[in-house]
C-alpha cells in the first residue's frame, strides 16, 4: 500500500484538484493522509463536502494541527499516523497524472537496489526536465522533487529536519544519500504543480548569476548555503 502524505495550508481550493486526481490513480491501494497545517479557509469543511460526493474506495483521513507548525513538521505527523509500505508526500496544489503512482511503484519493483524514485514534473507550464539520479549531482543542487515515491524501510529515522525553511526535500534526499540510498528518475512527466505554493519564487537560471542583488536570489543564496553546511558540502 501508498500512503500519499499531504500537508495542507490554506490551499482549500487547490486541495480538491489534488484529490480529483488522486482518485483517478490507475493504482488504487492507498491511504489519503491530509494534514491541516492551522488553515484559516475552512479547508476540513471543503474536504468534507467533496469527499460526500465522491463514489470511491480508498481510504481517508484528516488531521489537524492546533497551530502553523510548517510542512516539515506535519509531513512527519501524516508520516507518525501512516501504515503505507511505501510513501508519497503530496503537494497540496499538485494534480497528478492517472498512471503516476503505478509508473513510479513500477520503477522501484525494476530498479531494487533504489530507495526512491522522482520523475519529470511541470510548474505551470515550465518543465523541469531533472534526469538521471547522479550523487555528486544531488550534493551541488536541489533537482529532485518531494513528490517522490520513498520505500518506508529507507526513510530517515528521524523524518524530515522540521528545522529546516527551505530546500526541505533537498535535505531529505541529502540525508538518505550519506545513509547510503539512492535514487531513480522515470523519464515522464508524471504531475503539475500550480504556480503560487513552493516554488512560487522560481526564477530563470541566469537570475542567479547575473541579477545577485535581487531579494529573492538571496534569500535563494542563503537558504542553499544552510543545506550545505549541514551536510558539510
Amino acid at each position: 500500500m501508498i500512503s500519499v502524505i499531504i500537508p495542507v495550508y490554506n490551499q482549500a481550493k487547490e486541495l480538491k484538484e489534488t484529490l480529483k486526481s488522486l482518485i483517478k490513480q490507475s493504482y488504487q491501494d492507498l491511504e489519503i493522509i491530509i494534514v491541516n497545517d492551522g488553515s484559516s479557509d475552512g479547508v476540513e469543511k471543503v474536504f468534507q463536502d467533496f469527499i460526500s460526493q465522491q463514489e470511491t474506495s480508498l481510504s481517508f483521513y484528516f488531521l489537524n494541527n492546533n497551530k502553523n507548525l510548517g510542512a516539515p513538521a506535519t509531513r512527519n505527523k501524516g508520516w507518525s499516523k501512516s501504515s503505507g509500505n511505501y510513501l508519497f508526500f503530496c503537494d497540496a496544489d499538485a494534480v497528478l497524472k492517472p498512471e503516476a503512482l503505478e509508473v513510479m511503484l513500477n520503477a522501484l519493483n525494476t530498479n531494487s537496489q533504489a530507495s526512491y524514485v522522482y520523475s519529470s514534473f511541470k510548474w505551470g507550464r515550465k518543465l523541469f526536465k531533472v534526469g538521471e539520479f547522479k550523487a555528486e549531482k544531488l550534493k551541488t543542487e536541489p533537482y529532485i522533487h518531494t513528490m517522490s515515491l520513498i520505500k518506508r524501510e529507507d526513510f530517515p529515522e528521524k523524518g524530515w529536519d522540521e528545522k529546516i525553511k527551505k530546500f526541505q526535500d533537498w535535505d531529505l534526499f541529502l540525508t538518505m544519500l550519506e545513509q547510503g540510498k539512492t535514487g531513480v528518475w522515470v523519464d515522464k512527466v508524471l504531475f503539475t504543480v500550480k504556480p503560487g505554493g513552493t516554488m512560487s519564487y522560481w526564477l530563470p537560471s541566469f537570475a542567479y548569476k547575473l541579477l545577485p542583488f535581487l531579494p529573492a536570489v538571496k534569500k535563494y543564496k542563503q537558504a542553499k548555503q544552510v543545506i550545505k553546511n549541514k551536510h558539510s558540502l
